[in-house]
């Protein structure tokens, strides 16, 4: 239950300080005082979204405290707002407003005039059945949620793959084609450079030979060998007697070998030289291949095998990607199915729980005045989403011998603010630790205000109910009464017990809290609301 709410700076009300107590509390007051600020408050501590204008004039930030008691465990929420900015708390740490709405998630429930506007539509609708499902129904609920995420998963992976499978197919091809082109060319790295230096050999062939020719003619030249022979002889010879000619004798015998080295070189490589046109031809056309191949993947031999193994890369990928397509075409299949079928279970649950809301709901009706109530959940196919498969619809009748018909089009402000609280009560928002209504009993009075009042006295035989209101039949069953009273820009609030609550009742019942004839009436209604 909420023990205790501390309120500084939000909209008129400049501080307010409440200790709610368990039962039914009602909070009544002119209307414009701002009592429904108080469960705006409330609302802030369940993590809803903030608006600057909540901002009061008395100071430049607006504090919300909270202390609960949720089964046995004390824990103080609050929120901070100013500057354009947001801040919750829970038990003076910060902590992101999603954490509060986690943390009262189950355990605060509130009520408002605005969800007599949501009973047309199909979302809340279906928000209420789903709330009435069983533990089957929210297993069934759960696989439904399970296979849709798949289902969308699978198509996320369809759309970055894009569209056009058939262009992905050309652009596979092509690369492949690529890919092939260069490395059946048979080049490595280097292959250009000793591709031209052969070719410009094997063009000067006979060139090459003939001054081969005249070099190994001039290095076998008997006169020059023999001289050089001579030479080395005759050092040697003087080496004996002079030892200092040592060196001289050595280089002459090495210009000798070398003079006879080099001959014989010049020879074998005149002999090696090749004149064969066809080995010309085969350079020519391996040059011829690697010019076809700059201009189509690169200027130069690095470029082209560099693109060759891009290509080779992004085939790969290509040919991974267009496989994957396959599969995943197939679990896209298969998802559907599986949507398909959790569709139909979860609508046949959904059925199975509206028929039970209804009926609770027209139980609750009953309690409320109607004599014969007639509420109808349909549940109707529809195209799959997220929410499933079906579509919610709404249909209310104040009598039997009525037809059912969409309530936006039969039901008066009244009966909505009844429908509204029958349906919340069998859809579970009793269950709730903490539940708040708020002036959800717009349109109604007499006999069926004190049948609203009873109701909602009733709720608390395992909970605190909040109540804001203005009718005095609601207010006569509360526990714990709070009055807003406005004076000038500022709105306040304080506890009213004995004499001051009759005053107040009278207010509300006849606008005279000083009649003596209100007065009556008002404790009279006291009286009744406590043989209740």
């Amino acid at each position: 239950m909420l023990e205790e709410l501390a309120v500084a700076n939000l909209g008129l009300i400049d501080e307010a300080r409440l200790e709610p107590g368990p039962g039914l509390v009602v909070v009544t007051g002119e209307t414009g005082t701002g009592k429904t600020l108080l469960l705006g408050a409330l609302r802030l501590l369940r993590g809803e979204q903030t608006r600057q204008d909540q901002v009061g004039p008395f100071a430049d930030e607006t504090s919300i405290e909270g202390r609960f008691n949720f089964d046995g465990e004390e824990i103080v929420l609050g929120r901070r707002i100013g500057g354009g900015r947001s801040k919750a708390y829970i038990d003076g740490a910060m902590t992101p407003a999603r954490i509060l709405a986690e943390r009262t998630e189950g355990t605060i429930d509130i009520v408002g005039q605005h969800d007599r506007m949501l009973l047309g539509e199909s979302r809340a609708i279906r928000a209420l059945v789903d709330g009435a499902l069983d533990d089957d129904g929210r297993e069934v609920r759960s696989r439904y949620t399970t296979v849709w995420e798949r289902l969308v998963e699978v198509r996320r992976q369809l759309d970055v793959l894009g569209g056009d499978r058939r262009g992905l197919q050309r652009e596979l091809e092509m690369l492949r084609f690529q890919a092939a082109e260069i490395t059946e060319a048979g080049f490595a790295a280097g292959d250009d450079q000793q591709l031209e230096t052969e070719a410009i050999r094997l063009r000067n062939a006979e060139a090459l030979g003939e001054h081969l020719a005249a070099a190994g003619q001039a290095s076998g030249d008997e006169g020059a060998m023999s001289g050089v022979e001579a030479a080395a002889r005759e050092l040697r010879i003087a080496a004996r007697t002079d030892p200092s000619l040592d060196g001289l004798a050595t280089q002459a015998g090495d210009v000798a070998a070398l003079l006879s080295d080099l001959h014989a070189e010049i020879a074998r490589t005149a002999g090696a030289i090749d004149r064969d046109p066809g080995t010309l031809a085969h350079v020519e056309d391996r040059l011829a291949r690697l010019g076809d191949l700059r201009r189509k993947y690169g200027d130069t031999l690095d470029d082209i095998l560099t693109f060759g193994e891009q290509a080779a890369g992004r085939a790969g990928e290509l040919d991974d990607l267009l496989g994957r397509a396959e599969e995943l075409e197939a679990e896209e299949r298969k998802a559907l199915i599986d949507v398909a079928g959790a569709g139909d279970a979860l609508s046949a649950a959904r059925h199975e729980a509206g028929a039970r809301l209804a009926k609770a709901a027209e139980g609750h009706l009953k309690d409320l005045g109607f004599s014969a109530p007639v509420v109808r959940l349909d549940v109707q196919s529809a195209d799959p989403s997220p929410s499933g498969a079906d579509r919610v619809g709404l249909a209310f009748a104040s009598d039997s011998a009525l037809s059912p018909a969409p309530v936006a089009r039969i039901a008066s402000g009244g009966e909505l603010s009844r429908l509204v609280l029958a349906l919340r009560l069998a859809g579970g928002a009793g269950d709730a630790t903490v539940v708040a209504f708020d002036e959800i009993d717009a349109g109604i009075g007499g006999t069926t205000a004190l049948a609203m009042g009873k109701k909602l006295a009733a709720l608390t035989t395992s909970r605190q109910v909040l109540c804001v209101t203005h009718l005095p039949q609601v207010a006569a069953f509360a526990d714990t009464h709070f009055v807003v009273t406005r004076d000038g820009n500022r709105a306040s609030v304080r506890p009213v017990e004995g004499e001051e609550r009759v005053e107040e009742l009278s207010r509300m019942l006849a606008g005279l809290p000083g009649s003596d004839k209100g007065r009556e009436h008002a404790a009279e209604l006291l009286t009744l609301a406590s043989s209740a």
